[in-house]
């Protein structure tokens, strides 16, 4: 019985951390207890090696978009996220949402998946973690940019890479 039950609160507590990590053991554990993990969620790393063909949103505002983002993604907001306004797509198309740490990314995840979508993922770490891994970000004209809006300097203490721009 004991073993029956060990295995479960085993099970439980694995079901319950997110598979996807951070390159940070500090912004992992930050991430951990700042998300609600109420959505799947995709590393850097994952969307990486798969060179994946989602659709990017971005939820961060639209100041924040224009000085940096993950090049194709469509801006949809937070304060005044519209579902009505996002793109046109298929239901089952893959959608990636991100915002700067995961936080608005992860409650506009919840929205889309409310409303039917079913392939959506929040991008663990945000864009901050894109960035601390080397990848590219382009600016409000498509070219590659280092500037990254950090929100605020609280905040931009977990972006190790790029130019803070606040």
């Amino acid at each position: 019985m004991l073993k029956q039950v060990l295995f479960s609160l085993l099970f439980y507590v694995l079901a319950q951390t997110s598979v996807a990590q951070v390159q940070s053991k500090a912004y992992g554990l930050m991430l951990q207890s700042l998300l609600d993990h109420t959505v799947p969620e995709v590393s850097v790393h994952e969307l990486a090696d798969k060179q994946s063909n989602a659709l990017f949103l971005d939820s961060r505002e639209p100041k924040e978009f224009a000085v940096s983002h993950i090049k194709g993604a469509v801006n949809v907001g937070y304060d005044h996220f519209d579902i009505a306004q996002l793109p046109k797509t298929n239901k089952t198309q893959k959608i990636v949402v991100y915002c700067s740490v995961g936080y608005r990314s992860e409650k506009v995840a919840e929205k889309l998946l409310a409303a039917g979508y079913s392939n959506v993922s929040n991008l663990y770490g945000g864009l901050f973690e894109w960035v601390n891994e080397g990848l590219p970000i382009v600016d409000s004209k498509e070219n590659g940019t280092e500037k990254v809006h950090a929100y605020s300097p609280t905040w931009g203490i977990w972006l190790n890479k790029g130019q803070k721009v606040y």
